[in-house]
C-alpha cells in the first residue's frame, strides 16, 4: 500500500495537480488525501479507485485482477487438466 500510495502522489505531482486540488477532485480532505499517499489501508477503496481516474490511470486498476496474469490461478488451472484424455466407446 506504501508503495501504491507514493506512485499515486509522484502521478499527482508529474500532472502538477496541488493537494488542495486534488483533494476537492476526489470530494476529500486533504488529511484523507495525504493518508492515501501514505499508503494508509484505512483510506477507502473508493478513493483510491477516483484517484487512480483522476490521475488516468484508472485502465491499470481495471486490470488489477485481470485472469491472464493471474499467475497462481493460472497455475492452478494447469494443475487441475488431466494427465491423459480416454475416448469413449460408443
Amino acid at each position: 500500500m506504501r508503495k501504491l500510495g507514493r506512485e499515486l502522489a509522484l502521478a499527482r505531482r508529474k500532472r502538477g495537480i496541488s493537494t488542495q486540488d486534488m483533494a476537492s477532485r476526489l470530494f476529500v480532505s486533504r488529511d484523507t488525501l495525504w493518508r492515501l499517499e501514505r499508503g494508509d489501508p484505512t483510506v477507502a477503496s473508493g478513493t483510491l479507485a477516483t484517484a487512480a481516474f483522476v490521475l488516468q490511470l484508472h485502465d491499470r486498476l481495471a486490470n488489477l485482477a485481470a485472469p491472464g496474469t493471474d499467475a497462481l490461478g493460472l497455475s492452478l488451472d494447469e494443475n487441475r487438466l488431466p494427465k491423459r484424455i480416454r475416448r469413449t466407446q460408443p
